[in-house]
Formats: structure tokens, C-alpha cells, sequence
């Protein structure tokens, strides 16, 4: 019995590593291997709350990106599950959304893209719509402008 809790242990184990190291060669290959774009990837890991610079209402905005999923929410009736690629070489930065769900469902499958920068710890995305719309080549020339600022990560207290 000793023998077959060891072997399913190491079973257990060597799958979560496995499946680990999958997931950063899945990041890696969505990146093209290029480290600017894989640093980059990196840096927008988090979660991030901030709001619409156009929205005079300043409604919460909080974007959390796992990996290469982007889950977008304002509200009940305005949040987007997404997952993105970023282009390498680009200035300003860019990235794609492919919607995989959203609040009305109309829009799965469409591609959304954005140019986004961040800096002093700001992370600040201009989203242009789809693909085939005019890229913006300024942040400020975009009514669609998201300012958002990490959340820290919340660490249990030793009790």
C-alpha cells in the first residue's frame, strides 16, 4: 500500500510539472521567442484596476491576465474573456483579442486590438476596436483609454 501512495504521488507530481512546463512552452510559442515580447508577457501578468479615460463616471475597470488570457470587466452587462497574442517590434506596443465570451455573446470571435505601454507601474491600454480599424499612433488620440494601476497580490497571514 506504501509502494502504490508513493507511485501515485509521484504520478501527481510529475503531471503538475509536466503541465507547467507546457504552459510557459504554450506562452513561449504565442511570444515567436522573442524575449522583448516574452518580458513583456510577463510584466502584464496581474491583476489590474483602474478605470476608462473617457468615462466621466470613472466606473472600476479590472483587467487580469493569466498566461495569454485577458479577462476584461466593468460590470455585469460589460466584461469580455479573451485570449491574445502580442506583436513583436511594434511601437507602440500592440495586442490582439480573440473574444471567447462576453456579457451580450455577440462579439465571440471577433479580434479586438489595442496598443498598450506600461510605465512607472501604469499599465495603460488604448483599445481601436477590430483589426481592421486604424491604429492609433498616440494614446491620447483614443476615447477608448484604460489607466490601470497592479493590485497587489494578498498573502495569508500566519495565524
Amino acid at each position: 500500500m506504501k509502494r502504490f501512495r508513493l507511485i501515485i504521488t509521484i504520478v501527481c507530481l510529475s503531471t503538475c510539472f509536466i503541465a507547467q512546463s507546457a504552459e510557459q512552452l504554450t506562452v513561449d510559442a504565442n511570444c515567436g521567442g522573442d524575449r522583448t515580447t516574452t518580458s513583456e508577457l510577463q510584466l502584464l501578468q496581474g491583476t489590474w484596476e483602474g478605470f476608462d479615460v473617457g468615462d466621466t463616471s470613472h466606473k472600476k475597470i479590472t483587467i487580469t491576465i493569466t498566461g495569454n488570457s485577458l479577462h476584461f470587466h466593468r460590470d455585469k452587462d460589460f466584461w469580455f474573456d479573451t485570449n491574445f497574442t502580442l506583436s513583436t517590434g511594434t511601437d507602440p506596443n500592440q495586442l490582439h483579442a480573440t473574444i471567447k465570451e462576453s456579457a451580450n455573446g455577440v462579439a465571440k470571435g471577433e479580434v479586438v486590438g489595442a496598443i498598450f505601454k506600461i510605465e512607472d507601474g501604469t499599465f495603460t491600454l488604448a483599445s481601436y476596436g477590430t483589426d481592421n480599424a486604424a491604429l492609433p499612433k498616440t494614446f491620447a488620440s483614443y476615447p477608448s483609454r484604460y489607466v490601470l494601476k497592479k493590485v497587489p497580490l494578498r498573502t495569508k497571514r500566519a495565524e
